[in-house]
């Protein structure tokens, strides 16, 4: 679920001003509206029943995604919709806009390895970033272009690692979007392939032991039904010798032995130690150790349980450095050796704060990020746990980065905000100093805009953070087309990031507004808890006052307020749109949870029960889900908000099918006006590797239909 955050927040809202001709294209469009005729889907008499109550289930059969039923429906729903949008005049304009903004030059953060610094770069309108690498000042050359994995570049390069001494390299290989990957092992120095590629790895890194081998995880494929949709239930931990076929690969940790639902491993910088983190949802997990310099040792047990979120930051020698959310929910930095992991033998190094904490560790460093209402804050401490440095942050925003070798004088960091584009800096680990690195060359003049933050009471009073950002000088006479984003889950926490769609809408003098809402992460465990299981209105709750806030101070008002989000965001729209349809001019769900009953029975959503709870938990749990479900909030008679519902038929994390049957639903029961469409994207998945291409397609095919149903024109 995590990954969807950062690509969906990239795609987020594009809003002209309203102008001369808005009542022109008020008149066309409802003359649109009345006119729409749905694609018929069929219902099936197909019910489940829950401690004695009986839900119908008519648009089950949607969730196989290899009947050629639902292969057709598909069709013939992207049909109506692209019909509906070719139509909207500006469509082709707010596009070719969004292109110029995306035609700049983007670089990564370098990286090093092996003598060589690596990094991305993308010349401005290229699907794929390519990954380059550069020697001692020597012309960069190209190191893998993923633009040539596939003709439709939607084949994505989804992570690399590099052995220790940087001469070998494994990379994993998405197709379509696809959680699913291969991986391919390469010598860095000729890149020529060595062995054969493995198939079928999900949900996994790479960790290189010396150069014989690597660790990575995956799951049995499901032996039955749609590989896309089936359910993945048992995380294994392998180890893949260099030489030898997959099959003969290594059971680590895993399997019928140690059931678990999510199992990574990571190695020590000096490869001492190997690290098993291993869990049974998207919170909390168990740690484990095996010291590799003694033959045949034994995996030992650090954390024995699943209650707090634990990780192994960094060793010296036998000492182990330990970020732990154990006794300190917004998390701290414990030392204990080796010999003895155990939390009783735990030393507390850096404490708690009221701030949550991010750490890292670079050139012998401990890098303490910490997010203070929704923003970075960055402190520097050496191994002892003393303070060194404060790093001086250019303005208010997210600061990324700060992590690598132990030897390194130096190290990169990204700063970002709302106005702020995406900027590298380079930072001398001794000094304390910053200084800048790599500008990017968007179009975009950060001195006309500025983002203000906000707090608003919720329902039950709760204090709630929201930023909101705007073209200076702008007049609250509640006729600004606004944006409303959110997420509000699994410990996620939404900070400030640039964002090339926001600046259309910036441009046009809209606003765009970030709640924080309760269930992410942004004020540590006991804020993510308060959105959970039975708790899960506040979310709701969190956002439909962030509305009424925006509408009372006049920022907006009903007919020129938009809701966004995607995957848990998708779920939050969803519910709210079902809660409180009369607030809302524009909903746009994307990838999102709509069936809260079955959610459990798809791909690793199972997993998800720690946030969401099930509908087999209790009698109780089932009917807090069936009342906000949003395939199943939706009432007749109710006049709902135009609504693009949007997916991807590779999408294997949240499967299409939620968006399949919440469409159809909204289809069905919709009584006013507004349009309900769905976009379902071909050959893609829940977000990341998509190319530039469909990306631009996509956010300008949103927000020229949110645009068009506000009733204003693009200028």
């Amino acid at each position: 679920m995590k990954a969807i955050v950062k690509i969906l927040t990239l795609f987020t809202s594009l809003l002209p001003a309203f102008a001369n001709a808005q009542t022109n294209a008020k008149q066309a469009n409802t003359q649109q509206k009345e006119s729409m005729t749905y694609p018929a889907t069929k219902q099936e008499n197909i019910s489940d029943n829950y401690f004695g109550t009986t839900v119908n289930d008519p648009y089950r059969w949607l969730e196989d995604d290899r009947s050629e039923a639902t292969k057709g429906w598909v069709v013939a729903q992207n049909t109506v919709t692209q019909n509906y949008l070719s139509q909207i005049p500006f469509r082709k304009a707010i596009k070719e806009r969004l292109t110029r903004l995306m035609n700049y030059e983007k670089f990564s953060q370098p990286f090093k390895e092996g003598g060589y610094t690596y990094f991305y770069r993308n010349s401005g309108l290229q699907n794929q970033s390519l990954l380059y690498r550069q020697k001692d000042g020597a012309e960069a050359e190209v190191f893998l272009d993923p633009n040539t994995f596939s003709k439709d570049a939607t084949t994505s390069l989804a992570d690399i690692s590099f052995s220790k001494d940087g001469s070998l390299v494994a990379y994993q290989l998405s197709t379509g979007g696809s959680d699913w990957t291969n991986v391919v092992v390469m010598k860095a120095a000729d890149k020529s392939i060595i062995g054969d590629t493995l198939t079928d790895i999900k949900f996994s890194g790479i960790a290189w032991q010396g150069n014989e081998g690597f660790y990575y995880s995956t799951y049995d494929k499901p032996a039955q039904g749609s590989q896309l949709s089936g359910k993945t239930e048992h995380h294994k931990l392998y180890f893949h010798k260099l030489g030898t076929a997959q099959k003969d690969d290594q059971l680590i940790f895993g399997g019928e032995i140690t059931p678990r639902r999510y199992i990574g491993a990571g190695l020590t910088e000096d490869e001492r130690y190997l690290i098993i983190s291993a869990a049974k949802s998207t919170s909390g997990n168990e740690l484990y150790l095996k010291d590799l310099s003694v033959p045949n040792s034994a995996i030992v047990t650090v954390v024995d349980n699943f209650d707090q979120n634990n990780n192994i930051v960094t060793n010296v020698g036998s000492k182990l450095y330990i970020y732990t959310s154990l006794n300190a929910r917004n998390g701290r930095i414990i030392t204990v050796d080796a010999a003895n992991p155990k939390p009783e033998n735990w030393k507390e190094l850096i404490k708690e704060t009221e701030n949550v904490l991010n750490p890292s560790t670079a050139g012998g460093k401990l890098f303490a990020n910490y997010i203070k209402d929704a923003v970075s804050m960055v402190q520097q401490y050496d191994m002892e746990g003393k303070l060194e440095h404060e790093i001086q942050l250019p303005e208010i925003g997210t600061a990324i980065g700060f992590s690598g070798k132990k030897d390194d004088k130096e190290l990169f960091y990204t700063f970002t905000s709302y106005v702020y584009p995406p900027t590298i800096f380079k930072y001398d680990i001794a000094a304390g100093k910053s200084e800048v690195y790599k500008k990017p060359g968007v179009d975009f003049d950060p001195t006309l805009y500025e983002s203000k933050q906000v707090f608003y009471k919720s329902k039950d009073g709760t204090k709630i953070p929201m930023i909101i950002t705007y073209k200076k000088g702008l007049k609250l006479n509640a006729k600004n087309p606004t944006v409303l984003y959110g997420y509000g889950g699994f410990n996620i926490s939404l900070t400030p990031a640039f964002s090339t769609s926001v600046v259309v809408l910036l441009e046009q003098g809209g606003v765009y507004a970030v709640a924080n809402l309760r269930g992410g992460g942004e004020y540590g465990e006991k804020w993510h808890t308060a959105g959970t299981k039975m708790k899960k209105q506040n979310v709701f709750d969190d956002f439909i006052a962030a509305a009424e806030y925006l509408v009372k101070r006049k920022y907006t008002s009903k007919d020129y307020l938009a809701i966004s989000g995607g995957s848990n965001g998708g779920l939050l729209v969803g519910a709210v749109m079902a809660q409180r349809p009369e607030l809302f001019k524009v909903a746009m769900p994307a990838v999102g949870v709509m069936d809260m009953l079955r959610y459990h029975k798809f791909t690793a959503g199972a997993g998800w029960a720690y946030d969401y709870g099930t509908s087999e938990d209790s009698k109780e749990m089932f009917a807090y889900l069936y009342k906000y479900s949003p395939v199943h909030a939706l009432k007749s008679g109710v006049a709902y908000p135009a609504t693009l519902v949007t997916t991807a038929d590779h999408d294997d994390r949240v499967v299409p099918a939620h968006s399949f049957k919440f469409a159809a639903t909204l289809q069905k029961q919709q009584a006013g006006n507004a349009p309900v469409l769905i976009r379902i994207e071909t050959n893609a998945g829940h977000g990341a590797g998509k190319p530039t291409d469909k990306a631009i397609e996509e956010v300008a095919d949103r927000w020229a239909f949110m645009l068009y149903n506000m009733g204003l024109s693009y200028q």
